[in-house]
C-alpha cells in the first residue's frame, strides 16, 4: 500500500508522508464541508428534491477531489461552488422561469466549453483579453450576491415597503441566531480555529436544538435516494438563444474563480517555479473542468476548486493524496443527511455572509488608478447584487467597459475577448 502510494503520488519528494496528507485532508475537508448544509438548502429552492441533493453534492465533491488527486496530484478539494449555486436557485430558475433540468443543462454546456478551453490556448486568450480589474470584479460582485442572500435568508435584512430594505427584528430568535452564528465563525476564523464556518454552521443549529427550536433527526442514516436528480439534466432545452449569456456567465465566472483559486494554492503548496509557473497547472484545470461536466448527473451547479483547500496545504498537505482524502470524507458524509436535514437555514446565513466577506476581499487588487477599468468593475460588483443576476451585472459591467474606452478615446486597447464578450451580453439586451 505504502509502495503504491509513493509511486502514484511521489511523497517522498514532496517531502510528506501518509499521515501529514490524511491530518491535510481532514483539515480542508472541514472547513468546506459547510457546502453540504448549504448547497442543498438553497438547491432546493429551485424544487429540487433536498435529500437527492445532499447525496448528488457529497458525491460529486468526493469524485471531483479524488480525480484532481490522482490525475493531477494536487491537494486541492472540490465541490459545488458558492455563488454559482445562488445564481442557478435565484436567478435562472427563481427570476427567469426556466426549469431546474434546463439549468442543469446549461452548467453542463458551461463545463463542456470549460473543459474545451482548458486543452487548448484558448483559455489563456480568454484570461489575458479580460482586464483584471474586470476578473477581480467578477468573484467581487459574486460575494455581495451571496452576502445578500445571507442576509435575506437569516432575517437580518427585511423588505420594506417604503425603504425597499431595512433592518431585521432583533427580536426574532432566527435574526438573532443568524447573527450569532456569524459571528461565531468570524471570532474562530480570526483565532485561525480550522473548521470555523462548520463549527459555526453546528454550533447555531445545537443552541436551536437546545431551545427546542427545531427537532432532533439523528444523526447517521441511510442516504436518501439520488434519483430525483440524477441525470434529469436538460441539455436540448438548455440550447436556447436565451441561454447564451446564462451559460456565459456560468462559464467565466467559473473560469475565472478557478484559475485565481487553483494558482493561489499552487503558490502555498510550493508547486510554483522559480518562473511563476505551476506543475501540472494544465491537467488541475482539466480536472476542474471536467468535475463540472460530471456534476451535473449529479444534480450540482458547477464544481470548482475551493480556496478553502490553503487550509490543508498550511497544515502539510502536498500531493493529490490530500484530495483523495477530502474526496473519502465527503463518501463518509453521505451518511450524516438526518443532521444535514436537522440544520435551519438561519444557521447557515452566518456561513453565507462570513464566505460573502472573504470573497470581497480581492478587491484589494483592483487598479483604483485606471478609471476606465475601475468604473466598469465597481458597476458589476454592485449591480449583481442589486439586479439579483450575475449575468446582468456581468452584462452591464462589459457595456460600461466598451462605451468607456471609445468615449475616452482608447478603442484601440479593447482586446478581442472583451469584444466578443460584449456583443453577447448586447444581443441578450436587444434581441431577448
Amino acid at each position: 500500500m505504502k509502495i503504491n502510494l509513493e509511486q502514484i503520488f511521489k511523497l517522498q519528494h514532496n517531502n510528506t508522508t501518509i499521515k501529514k496528507e490524511f491530518l491535510a485532508g481532514f483539515t480542508t475537508f472541514i472547513t468546506m464541508a459547510y457546502i453540504i448544509f448549504v448547497n442543498p438548502q438553497m438547491m432546493s429552492q429551485s424544487g429540487m428534491d433536498e435529500g437527492a441533493i445532499f447525496v448528488g453534492t457529497c458525491l460529486a465533491a468526493a469524485l471531483a477531489c479524488i480525480v484532481m488527486g490522482l490525475y493531477a496530484n494536487w491537494p486541492v478539494g472540490l465541490a459545488p461552488g458558492m455563488g454559482l449555486n445562488a445564481f442557478f436557485t435565484y436567478t435562472v430558475v427563481g427570476q427567469m422561469g426556466y426549469t431546474w433540468e434546463i439549468a442543469l443543462g446549461a452548467v453542463f454546456l458551461a463545463g463542456v466549453l470549460f473543459f474545451i478551453m482548458s486543452i487548448t490556448k484558448i483559455r489563456r486568450w480568454m484570461i489575458d483579453s479580460i482586464p483584471l480589474n474586470l476578473r477581480i470584479a467578477m468573484g467581487s460582485g459574486v460575494g455581495l450576491f451571496i452576502g445578500f442572500i445571507g442576509l435575506k435568508s437569516g432575517g437580518i435584512i427585511v423588505s420594506n415597503d417604503a425603504t425597499f430594505l431595512s433592518l431585521g427584528d432583533f427580536k426574532n430568535y432566527e435574526t438573532v441566531l443568524a447573527s450569532f452564528g456569524f459571528i461565531l465563525i468570524s471570532i474562530l476564523a480570526i483565532r485561525k480555529i480550522p473548521g470555523a464556518i462548520i463549527i459555526g454552521v453546528l454550533g447555531t443549529t445545537l443552541i436551536a436544538l437546545v431551545f427546542g427550536l427545531i427537532q432532533f433527526e439523528g444523526l447517521v442514516a441511510y442516504p436518501p435516494e439520488l434519483a430525483p436528480t440524477l441525470m434529469k439534466l436538460d441539455i436540448l432545452g438548455a440550447l436556447d438563444l436565451a441561454m447564451i449569456s446564462i451559460i456565459m456567465s456560468f462559464l467565466f465566472v467559473n473560469l475565472f474563480d478557478t484559475t485565481g483559486t487553483l494558482l493561489g494554492v499552487a503558490t502555498r503548496a510550493k508547486l510554483v517555479d522559480d518562473y511563476g509557473n505551476a506543475h501540472n497547472l494544465d491537467k488541475a484545470l482539466k480536472a476542474d473542468s471536467g468535475s463540472s461536466i460530471f456534476g451535473t448527473f449529479f444534480g450540482c451547479s458547477p464544481v470548482t476548486s475551493y480556496v478553502e483547500s490553503s487550509a490543508g496545504v498550511e497544515a502539510g498537505g502536498r500531493t493529490g493524496l490530500t484530495a483523495v482524502f477530502v474526496g473519502i470524507f465527503f463518501i463518509i458524509a453521505i451518511f450524516f443527511s438526518p443532521l444535514a436535514a436537522m440544520v435551519p437555514a438561519y444557521a447557515t446565513s452566518g456561513a453565507l455572509i462570513y464566505v460573502s466577506i472573504l470573497m470581497l476581499g480581492g478587491m484589494e487588487k483592483l487598479n483604483w488608478s485606471k478609471t476606465t477599468d475601475l468604473l466598469p468593475a465597481l458597476i458589476i460588483i454592485v449591480m449583481i447584487p442589486l439586479t439579483f443576476s450575475i449575468a446582468d451585472g456581468i452584462a452591464l459591467g462589459f457595456l460600461s467597459y466598451i462605451a468607456l474606452k471609445v468615449g475616452t478615446g482608447e478603442i484601440n486597447k479593447i482586446s478581442s475577448g472583451a469584444w466578443f464578450l460584449t456583443l453577447i451580453f448586447l444581443s441578450k439586451f436587444i434581441f431577448l
